[in-house]
């Protein structure tokens, strides 16, 4: 009795899990992704050649509060106590970091010295 051998077909690998797992990342990446402008906060870096005039203006930031010119202050009252100063608001106020200063820390800052109208700020390097 002889047998008859049939011929393999060869089939190709499948390629449709691979092309689902493509599609996937490619949807994750896309919703992951941040599309838009970044926010950015413009600011004078001090040590600049201007001549400064008037009382020193300096503020430190850090974990334990705000102070100016080295007197701890509470940052509601910082506005009034720098209109003192400051003959008008777009004069330069020094903000200084201290060691430990997060960068909300001093954000929050700017963002009230700039809602009292303080426009001349400056970071110390």
């Amino acid at each position: 009795m002889k047998l008859v051998r049939r011929a393999r077909l060869r089939r190709g690998a499948n390629l449709t899990p691979m092309v689902d797992v493509v599609f996937l990342l490619l949807f994750f990446f896309m919703l992951a992704a941040r599309f838009g402008a970044d926010e950015e906060l413009a600011l004078a870096l001090g040590g600049g050649t201007e001549s400064w005039s008037g009382p020193p203006r300096l503020i430190g930031v850090g974990p334990g509060g705000v102070t100016l010119n080295g007197v701890d202050l509470d940052a509601a009252d910082l506005p009034a106590a720098l209109d003192r100063l400051v003959t008008e608001r777009a004069e330069p106020v020094l903000i200084a970091p201290r060691e430990g200063a997060g960068t909300g820390d001093v954000v929050a800052l700017i963002d009230l010295l700039r809602g009292a109208g303080f426009t001349g700020l400056a970071i110390a390097p």
